[in-house]
């Protein structure tokens, strides 16, 4: 007997991604691919299998064979040859113009500080993602989000930095007292046209509450959130988690039912 959800969940977290964001991916929603992978009732449908296979790259067989290994990689288009390669996230457009504008706004805004470098804006990054989600219950930009020793680190960052580098933004090889840093830099502004004023508003009360952290501290810092603390080491940190968070983490103001 296949089991089909337990290989789904495998090949989604291989992939290094949320249930959101493959629930996204494949236009259905979260709790579909949650019942799929807890194989609580059904079977998973021909047209759905296709979408997984089409979207992993891979053969329908393949999805299906728990024994097969196979490289992952996520399509960015449903056009290209089915190419095997290492493990690689690609954004949708969308998110990918949101995730480089809220890059660019942060290195405006706080990118010149000295204490600034790769480390602090990884954390950052994920202070924006995930406090957003707690408080609005949507994504900003999405990123996923790995939890590793030095703090929570998104996936995409290196993809997508690669991309703007020597356009958007230039990157700086430095020092903070002793310790080397990699310096990010922008080129231009960002375009706020493509961020809603509520976003701008929570970017701007993170880096006000975290921007002077240096990478010490707020990698310190990011391991006492609930999802932090809740995720094995190397695993994605789900968004939901945040709804677990206590102060001083907890950007949301939660009210109990009242019995009348």
């Amino acid at each position: 007997m296949v089991h089909i959800g337990k290989r789904i969940k495998e090949l989604r977290e291989r992939a290094g991604i949320s249930q959101q964001k493959l629930a996204n991916l494949l236009g259905v929603s979260r709790s579909t691919i949650s019942v799929i992978e807890n194989e609580k009732s059904g079977k998973l449908t021909i047209e759905l299998a296709k979408k997984l296979s089409d979207l992993f790259n891979i053969t329908i067989d393949d999805l299906l064979d728990p024994k097969k290994e196979i490289d992952i990689i996520l399509k960015e288009s449903k056009k290209g040859p089915k190419v095997k390669s290492q493990i690689r996230i690609n954004v949708p457009q969308k998110k990918l113009d949101k995730f480089v504008e809220v890059f660019l706004y942060i290195l405006n805004k706080v990118g010149s500080k000295p204490n600034i470098g790769e480390t602090v804006i990884y954390k950052l990054l994920y202070f924006i993602d995930f406090d957003f989600y707690e408080k609005h219950e949507e994504q900003l930009i999405g990123a996923t989000y790995i939890k590793n020793k030095y703090g929570p680190t998104p996936l995409e960052f290196k993809e997508i930095v690669e991309k703007l580098i020597n356009k958007d933004i230039i990157r700086l090889k430095t020092k903070y007292f002793t310790y080397p840093q990699t310096k990010y830099l922008p080129l231009r502004k960002p375009d706020l046209t493509k961020l809603k004023a509520h976003e701008v508003e929570l970017i701007d009360d993170v880096l006000n509450r975290l921007s002077d952290m240096n990478a010490a501290q707020i990698s310190e810092y990011s391991h006492n959130d609930v999802p932090w603390l809740t995720t094995e080491d190397g695993k994605i940190i789900e968004y939901e988690t945040v709804f677990y968070r206590t102060p001083p983490y907890s950007v949301r103001e939660y009210t109990e039912d009242i019995e009348i």
